[in-house]
């Protein structure tokens, strides 16, 4: 089972989308698999289980390379045009491709439409439609609007709709693809738009045009390819777009078909719990389907008790499925533990509206504690109770009086604190006359002496990453065990330096600067470090005591 886990880790996210879900007997549907992550090797699917109710007429095969924010991000698919056999709801199998399996999918087949028998004696004729017909403010609607011709056609494509109080995108770079009509085959060219109402009532679409030229049939022999102009249009359509309910209240209006909302980075059961000064990163992603990111509200923490959340910059984008959009906030935070002890982080919620249940729901992220131990280096927490004191409770507790501890015990017990004492002593002496035997560390005076100049140095200057290792870096020279920031902080005696180095922090996490970020650190530290006088030695700790309870 531990082989498996870098296998897991690794494992490539896969999904299947169709380009449209609704065909009529004769025309075509495209099915992607696409395959997020870990792309390489990766075979396409075994489509042999779509045969019985797909005529495969071709494949493609895509691989795209994407980077943002320094962070790399593959991306495969694979496209195979298929034609339906018969009319009815049929049914796109779980296919398996780089080690995972992809949702069901289905298709909804029907005959094709004797309403347009008429124009399918036309060479070019135009259809339309939106789906679905009616839908709230701000939700996603799709309009599909289709060219059929029968011979070679020339000409500009046929441009997106111009409606008023409508945001209008398109949906990839259109379609391509055969249809029957009245027996008589056409190729297709589709192309599919996004419409975003922003005001409710009746939405009018106002019929789209097309003007082209097309070969001239009664001269096919011509050498220069005779022509004759081509015109169609597509039929207007009506929408109905009601206002968000009356009752939603002041928070940000979501309509959309799909809304996740998550917050990763959690310290697992293997990793070490934080210590004070040591940042938290944590990321929450939001991500709609059926909204633009720009509908989506911004990502925010509350303000901790006993830590300070540092946001970074956060990261936005869009994508599509063929169908609508699929808009994505990413937003990560570093969150520093000012002290030991339990850090709350309480839960985080947002109310959406679910356009295909027509009711509201709610996206959660749980609250959340963490254990923050002391900074290293850091004072001790109070001692635990003695074994004299554990005993006068139990005893007190049941009634019975505590017997005197006898009086052999006590000698024994001031005899070995004696000969501990003596101990330590010899210890004391013998390493006193190791240093005086020793020549004067002149090497590693001159090396604190440089590594404070070139602190000062970065510290008059804007490079806050040089700023937070050359200061590191001087500490280190006289207190090897410091590690960050945060232990240094807790070593420091002066409320000035302390106050630089938080002034630091900031701006290392943030970004920016803050109120009270404008403290001179190359003043804070000329004079050199002010450390706590009641600090205990690495030479101290290295004998524990031997009986840490009271005598009496």
């Amino acid at each position: 089972m531990l082989a498996l886990v870098p296998a897991l880790a690794s494992a490539a996210q896969v999904t299947a989308t169709l380009d449209r879900d609704h065909v009529q007997l004769g025309e075509t549907v495209t099915l992607n698999v696409r395959v997020e992550g870990n792309t390489g090797g990766v075979a396409a699917p075994d489509m042999r289980a779509l045969n019985q109710d797909f005529q495969l007429l071709g494949t493609s095969q895509n691989n795209s390379l994407s980077v943002i924010n320094g962070k790399a991000s593959s991306e495969l698919t694979f496209g195979v045009a298929l034609r339906p056999r018969h009319v009815g709801v049929l049914q796109i199998p779980a296919l398996s491709v780089a080690g995972s399996r992809t949702a069901p999918l289905q298709v909804t087949v029907t005959a094709p439409d004797s309403t347009a028998a008429v124009a399918t004696q036309r060479d070019v004729f135009m259809e339309s439609q939106v789906e679905p017909a009616r839908g709230y403010v701000g939700q996603q609607l799709t309009y599909v609007v289709r060219l059929y011709y029968a011979n070679r056609i020339g000409g500009d494509a046929p441009p997106p709709p111009q409606v008023d109080g409508v945001e209008v995108s398109a949906l990839g770079k259109g379609l391509n693809y055969d249809a029957e009509r009245g027996g008589r085959t056409y190729h297709v060219l589709e192309q599919r738009y996004a419409l975003i109402p922003q005001h409710a009532g009746k939405v009018e679409i106002p019929p789209v045009d097309f003007q082209g030229e097309a070969a001239d049939p009664r001269d096919p022999n011509s050498f220069f390819g005779a022509t004759v102009p081509v015109s169609a249009s597509a039929p207007a359509q009506t929408i109905e777009v009601k206002p968000a309910p009356a009752d939603w209240g002041g928070s940000a209006w979501l309509p959309a078909r799909q809304l996740s909302l998550s917050l990763d980075g959690w310290p697992t059961a293997q990793d070490a719990p934080p210590r004070v000064g040591q940042p938290l990163n944590l990321t929450m992603n939001l991500q709609a389907s059926g909204l633009s990111y720009e509908a989506l509200p911004a990502l925010s923490l509350p303000p901790l008790d006993g830590a300070t959340v540092y946001p970074d910059k956060p990261v936005t984008g869009n994508r599509q499925d063929g169908q609508w959009i699929i808009g994505r906030r990413q937003q990560s935070f570093a969150i520093v533990p000012e002290r030991a002890g339990t850090l709350s982080i309480p839960a985080t919620t947002l109310k959406w509206w679910n356009v295909l249940t027509d009711k509201v729901e709610v996206a959660q992220i749980a609250a959340h504690s963490i254990t923050v131990l002391p900074a290293i280096g850091a004072a001790a927490a109070p001692p635990a109770t003695t074994a004299a004191e554990v005993h006068g409770a139990v005893t007190a507790s049941t009634g019975t009086a505590a017997a005197p501890v006898s009086t052999p015990w006590r000698w024994i017990a001031l005899a070995s604190l004696g000969l501990w004492l003596l101990s330590v002593l010899a210890w004391w002496w013998q390493r006193r006359r190791s240093a005086l035997s020793m020549t004067p560390p002149v090497a590693a005076h001159d090396s604190a002496r440089n590594s404070q100049l070139t602190f000062l140095a970065a510290a008059r200057g804007s490079d806050t990453a040089a700023q937070v290792r050359s200061l590191l870096a001087w500490a280190r020279t006289e207190r090897p065990a410091i590690q960050h920031l945060g232990e240094l902080a807790a070593a420091l005696d002066d409320a000035a330096q302390r106050a630089a180095i938080d002034a630091l922090q900031r701006r290392r996490y943030a970004g920016v600067p803050s109120p009270g970020d404008d403290v001179n650190l190359a003043a804070a530290f000329r004079r050199g470090f002010a450390w706590r006088v009641a600090a205990v030695s690495d030479e101290s700790d290295a004998l524990p005591p031997l009986y840490p309870f009271k005598l009496r």
